[in-house]
């Protein structure tokens, strides 16, 4: 029997939230049946399905209509699409401050959630979700995207299977200018994180997916640009993670890392052709990547985990409070 498609209920129609509805409208066309169902936003123009251009870099959001506002039903009040009978799958594009509480609320509804990050700013609220959700029958993920980012789940693969030895050096960049999209928000750490959790948090994650907790942590800088050194017990003795968004208007987003294995070297960047670099034996090859984003991959993911029945997601909310914990050891550091 052919499930019918999952009812989808977006949060948040800013950057986010268009990034995740083009994310959902391409899993459909590659067959991971789904349908925008409701939507919520305080704009009045983004609930009709307009809305501005605005990110760091193009993430397949569509310039025109972003869906058609006779057939998804659209409220300012969030509560509208976490009680709707046939949103099953709720994605939380807000500021970060509602991540949790919304979660639970759509937890406690009995739907699939999908958060973006940061989850939270303090492990502990992010431990009441985490905790919610271990108990749910429902799927709860944070939308930690490097996960799932062609080239970077490259190197994962790589690390873990070892394939051109132990990792002896792991350096990461994520650079660009403060967002513009929401300036009350990105302005106020109290409300952001900074870049330490908005921006850097990502690298961060992808380290601790990679190789494990760490030992200690060094930081130095800012809120807005911070270099952090990882020590572990077992792990490579130079792993580097910098995150900023405090370059002037027109510094062009970049995403980078350079690692450096035993037998080999792997370079991405976000913004060469081609994008990853293998260097061994003499010689430097590019590695073919799929056109997708991350956004695409963590979306397409947990889809097929609703449609299949499984729990077994690439990240959850367990390693979310770690995660958060991590960043205010960080942020600890830098104080």
């Amino acid at each position: 029997m052919t499930r019918r498609p999952t009812g989808i209920g977006i949060i948040g129609l800013g950057f986010m939230g268009r990034t995740h509805l083009a994310a959902f409208q391409g899993a459909n066309a590659m067959g991971l049946s789904n349908r925008l169902v409701a939507v919520s936003d305080a704009d009045p123009e983004r609930r009709a399905g307009r809305a501005a251009e605005g990110g760091n870099f193009d993430t397949g959001a569509k310039r025109e209509l972003l869906f058609d506002p006779r057939n998804v039903r659209a409220s300012e009040d969030p509560r509208a699409v976490i009680d709707d009978p046939e949103v099953e799958l709720v994605s939380i594009c807000t500021p970060t401050t509602s991540h949790v509480e919304l979660a639970l609320a759509a937890l406690a509804a009995g739907k699939h959630v999908l958060v973006e990050k940061p989850v939270g700013l303090a492990s502990a609220e992010v431990k009441r979700l985490a905790d919610a959700a271990s108990r749910s029958e429902r799927l709860c993920m944070p939308a930690m995207c490097m996960r799932f980012w062609p080239g970077w789940d490259w190197l994962r693969e790589h690390i873990r299977r070892a394939t051109f030895g132990p990792v002896r050096s792991a350096v990461f960049s994520r650079l660009g200018t403060r967002p513009a999209w929401n300036p009350s928000f990105y302005q106020d750490p109290r409300q952001s994180g900074g870049a330490l959790f908005d921006l850097h948090i990502h690298d961060a994650d992808f380290v601790r997916w990679c190789f494990g907790e760490p030992t200690s942590v060094s930081s130095s800088g800012s809120l807005d640009h911070i270099t952090t050194l990882y020590r572990f017990q077992d792990g490579p003795p130079h792993v580097v993670a910098e995150g900023g968004w405090d370059h002037t208007s027109g510094f062009a987003f970049r995403m980078r890392y350079i690692v450096v294995f035993e037998h080999a070297t792997a370079e991405f960047d976000f913004n060469r052709a081609p994008r990853l670099v293998l260097s061994r034996n003499g010689t430097s090859e590019a590695v073919e990547l799929p056109q997708h984003s991350g956004y695409d991959g963590e979306i397409r993911h947990l889809l097929a985990m609703i449609a299949r029945g499984e729990r077994d997601l690439v990240a959850t909310m367990a390693e979310a409070v770690a995660l958060t914990r991590m960043l205010e050891s960080e942020r600890a550091s830098l104080a």
